[in-house]
């Protein structure tokens, strides 16, 4: 039996547990935070100061007295430790610079969602939390279990307007949130020899977006140009066996959007078209790249926004940048009447400039239109490809480059979880249970606000406290107390891979969470603070609000009420984790 490109790369069966030692490690702003939870847990040295990459990049410049101390504080970090893969304000956004390290082979990790972007270089690369990164610091390497595989064959080639960005959003709608849970998504066809390295990026991004743990494409000729060199990479057998199979014809893909508030609420272009807007986004790790500011500016050239109009075009790197101005995009852009802003990623997550106003309507490159993602709940996300982003800001409203009056709809339905938000009137406590079973897709934004993830460090339990759930449940922060069961729907804790959310569940005693299914980084995280997620669908069916829970983890069964529900015993080593109260205690006490 053939294997697949995470069991080659891995060097074992899908589901197995091994240990390896990652070629790169990435941190961004949340350095600080990281090197605060490494001395905790003993560290002094870093095991391996050429694993690490530091990039300034999430809130840069930074836009508090307090955050440009941290920023201080890591610059001296990197000094200390002879950290040579140091990345300063300005310099670019995280993923893409990644893109001059990654190389096909390599084994990548990141305290940062997307870090499967790297991906596109025929690298193994996934995301993990601030926890587990300061354990990597200390000891070199870290355990994975290796994912199931989803094998999807492209054939064709994408029609002229239309981009990998569409293609992303058409495989997310086509799987959902959750479809590609754990699991490693490899790209075959001849349709991938027509994908560029920066189609091949934006892909890989979002694949966190259907819940993958990594996404990879084939070390091909169109990747030896762009590296400059022939690597020969890893890759699948043919008779490697997949969990699931998926052709797509290139060919028959249109212009799509995601529409508010899930990345899966994905809808033909046409579906949309005429939907007023008031501010635009062009950039970010997703679609900031020289050939994302080119097709913008070929739309903008000579022409000028609707007055009042705010659009946004942020290049993913310095190079990028400077690449733009030499080519005259950036001229273009300011005379079309948009900002351009230093590579960051802060106004894709609020955290910076250009968070919306009040109910206003946004479009945008970026990955994410969780509600609130941009730092105002009350605004609404759409998100496509950078023309019909730069083309329905010239409109006001969203619109289609490509000039038809297409009618053109969206083949694949999913069902849409809801947007839920908590009133304060709704008492979803009871018996030391959070009752949060009808709500799907609880994302980290809604468990922790984005723009407040740098100036809360994730090892301030205390400070994190206060915020948790704020904006979702308004009520939970002040009553959570010690030994409550928190009830959950499907994909828990999905989106950022931020650890405020686990660290202040854990810090308040929560003893577990029983959902229906977890996102693949929250679980890792909750892991590492000492916080069980127990998956039983059938318990939280079941489970009514008042209803008596209880859970003994030993025999592996929870109770409610009358009925019990049973459960896999934990792994021993997971087990010790949760009896340190974390894995800071742990790898203190085992180092």
């Amino acid at each position: 039996m053939g294997k697949t490109f995470a069991e080659k790369i891995l060097g074992a069966e899908a589901g197995a547990i091994v240990f390896r030692r990652p070629d790169i490690i990435l941190t961004h702003d949340n350095t600080a935070s990281i090197a605060n939870t490494f001395k905790k847990m003993g560290g002094e040295r870093v095991k391996d100061p050429d694993q690490l990459l530091f990039v300034l990049d999430h809130n840069a410049p930074p836009t508090s007295a307090e955050l440009a101390n941290d920023y201080q504080k890591i610059r001296e970090i990197a000094a200390e430790q002879g950290i040579t893969k140091f990345h300063d304000v300005g310099k670019g956004i995280c993923h893409q610079i990644m893109g001059d390290y990654a190389r096909p082979n390599m084994i990548i990790v990141g305290s940062d969602s997307h870090t499967c972007t790297a991906g596109a270089f025929n690298a193994f690369a996934a995301g993990i939390d601030r926890t587990e990164t300061a354990g990597l610091w200390r000891q070199g390497e870290t355990w994975f279990r290796v994912p199931d595989s989803v094998k999807i064959t492209l054939t064709g080639k994408l029609p002229k307007g239309v981009f990998g960005k569409d293609l992303s959003l058409w495989i997310i709608g086509m799987m959902g949130s959750s479809g590609a849970d754990y699991m490693s998504i490899e790209y075959h066809g001849e349709g991938v020899k027509s994908l560029s390295i920066s189609d091949r990026m934006t892909i890989a991004n979002l694949a966190s977006e259907m819940g993958a743990k990594n996404a990879v494409f084939p070390a091909d000729e169109i990747l030896n140009k762009h590296l400059g060199e022939i690597i020969p990479g890893t890759w699948a057998d043919a008779d490697a066996v997949y969990v699931k199979e998926i052709v797509i014809n290139l060919d028959e893909i249109f212009p799509v959007v995601a529409a508010p508030h899930n990345v899966d609420n994905v809808k033909a272009l046409a579906e949309v078209k005429g939907t007023k807007i008031q501010q635009a986004m062009i950039g970010t790790c997703t679609n900031g790249r020289i050939d994302d500011l080119r097709e913008a500016a070929a739309i903008l050239k000579g022409k000028k926004l609707p007055v009042g109009f705010q659009l946004l075009i942020i290049p993913a790197s310095q190079p990028i940048y400077l690449q733009a101005m030499d080519e005259g995009l950036i001229r273009t852009f300011m005379e079309a009447g948009a900002s351009v802003l230093a590579p960051s990623c802060g106004p894709c997550l609020g955290t910076g400039q250009g968070i919306p106003a009040d109910n206003t309507t946004i479009i945008s490159t970026a990955n994410r239109n969780f509600k609130g993602r941009m730092g105002n709940k009350t605004s609404l996300i759409y998100l496509a490809s950078p023309a019909v982003v730069a083309y329905s800001a010239l409109k006001g409203e969203i619109s289609d480059p490509r000039g038809t009056d297409a009618n053109d709809k969206y083949p694949f339905t999913i069902e849409q979880s809801k947007t839920v938000d908590i009133s304060p009137d709704d008492d979803r406590f009871s018996n030391g249970t959070w009752n949060y079973s009808d709500v799907d897709n609880l994302n980290t934004d809604q468990m922790f606000a984005g723009n407040l993830t740098y100036n809360v460090k994730s090892s301030e339990a205390e400070k994190i406290m206060p915020h948790l759930f704020k904006g979702f449940d308004d009520s939970f922060a002040e009553r959570v107390k010690e030994g409550d069961i928190l009830v959950a729907g499907a994909n828990f804790g999905c989106g950022s891979s931020r650890e405020h959310p686990s660290v202040g569940l854990a810090f308040a005693g929560i003893k577990a969470v029983v959902c229906k299914s977890v996102n693949r980084i929250f679980y890792r995280s909750s892991v590492n603070q000492g916080l069980p997620i127990i998956l039983l669908p059938e318990a939280v069916e079941a489970y009514k609000q008042g209803d008596f829970i209880d859970i003994d983890f030993e025999a592996g069964k929870v109770t409610i009420g009358e009925s019990v529900y049973h459960f896999s015993p934990l792994p021993d080593k997971l087990v010790g984790i949760f009896k340190a109260r974390g894995l800071v205690n742990y790898v203190k006490a085992n180092s």
